[in-house]
């Protein structure tokens, strides 16, 4: 098998060709749906995806062993300035692996950010957000702590979610630890660990315990049994299909969970109001665009000061993608430059 590094380069030198070949040598013309263009770079990543066995028939351990190949080639290099370190949190029957981010630039006054990794609670770990992890760390000048939650079906809903809870109050009561101010952390997360940083806020208010600095949701999903236009328009969509979010939930959700418990579909909880000022983004090829601007939209009418945004030519899980797709670079960037903007208080 050829290296990783060897993997990246052949990557990298196709998806440098022109628009118009990487169309061509995707079997087609523009793809359009819902009035968006995808990126030609993640048509031709699509095309190439749909020759390999679906990810619905695979086992969790064969998709683990995928996503973590498959991103492999596609994930951008350490960013500079930013230091790592492993760290072991205490949770639970046994300790959470995490990894903490920090950037030589940090800003004293900036909170922690714990971050939870996407992967539809059945697949993922630390390297899966590690790139954007490092962008996310420099750019908003704050250290960063990475989860690395459990697990579905092994360990099925609430598990991964009450890792990510007990990791970010432990973070926040440890914040000092990362020359972040004492006592204060902001709660972070992309799809399904978006998913679990909105579920955070929502605790954590039912607790009557301090809402985070920030709630940072990246394409998130807010409602596990959700039929908006979306999850057809987006059906087939690449990386992220209806039947993959089926797939997903059939390992995360246990025989007892109820589809519209607010811990899985944090937009059916009934209040909004009073959680942490919020960060929304959304992919556009993608079925759970128009669940994430809902709960953009419903936090908002709920006094709750959000800022959203929606990256029309990208798919889910492009924070991964830095390293392969010029524009889902740029979008991590800017999105590490909300962060920023969030921290000084200038979200309204």
């Amino acid at each position: 098998m050829a290296s990783v590094s060897a993997q990246r380069f052949v990557v990298r030198t196709l998806l440098s060709l022109p628009a118009p070949i990487l169309r061509l040598l995707s079997g087609g013309g523009v793809v359009y749906r819902g009035g968006r263009t995808l990126d030609p770079r993640l048509q031709f990543l699509a095309a190439g995806a749909a020759r390999a066995p679906a990810m619905t028939t695979l086992s969790p351990e064969e998709a683990r062993r995928a996503n973590t190949q498959g991103l492999a080639a596609l994930g951008g290099p350490p960013e500079p300035g930013v230091r790592t370190e492993s760290v072991s949190i205490p949770g639970g029957a046994e300790s959470i692996p995490a990894r903490a981010y920090r950037p030589d630039n940090q800003d004293p006054a900036a909170p922690l950010m714990v971050f939870a990794h996407f992967g539809g609670g059945v697949i993922g770990d630390l390297e899966t957000c590690d790139t954007f992890c490092g962008i996310l760390a420099r750019i908003a000048r704050c250290p960063v702590l990475s989860v690395e939650y459990r697990l579905a079906p092994e360990h099925r809903f609430p598990a991964g979610l009450e890792d990510v809870l007990a990791a970010y109050r432990w973070g926040r009561d440890n914040a000092a630890r990362f020359g972040a101010p004492a006592g204060r952390a902001a709660i972070g997360g992309d799809s399904m660990g978006g998913n679990f940083a909105a579920i955070v806020a929502q605790e954590l208010k039912r607790a009557g315990e301090a809402q985070p600095d920030l709630q940072l949701l990246i394409y998130p999903c807010t409602d596990v049994a959700s039929e908006t236009a979306s999850m057809t328009t987006y059906a087939e969509a690449f990386p992220l299909s209806r039947a993959m979010m089926d797939w997903f939930m059939g390992h995360y959700m246990g025989p007892e969970a109820d589809p519209a418990d607010p811990r899985l579909s944090p937009v059916r909880a009934p209040d909004l109001s009073g959680l942490a000022p919020a960060v929304v983004v959304t992919a556009g090829f993608d079925p759970l665009v128009d669940q994430g601007e809902a709960y953009a939209k419903r936090l908002k009418d709920a006094g709750v000061p959000t800022v959203y945004r929606c990256y029309d030519s990208l798919a889910h899980g492009f924070t991964a993608f830095t390293g392969a797709v010029p524009c889902a670079d740029t979008a991590g960037r800017e999105i590490a430059g909300l962060v920023r903007e969030g921290f000084e208080g200038r979200i309204h």
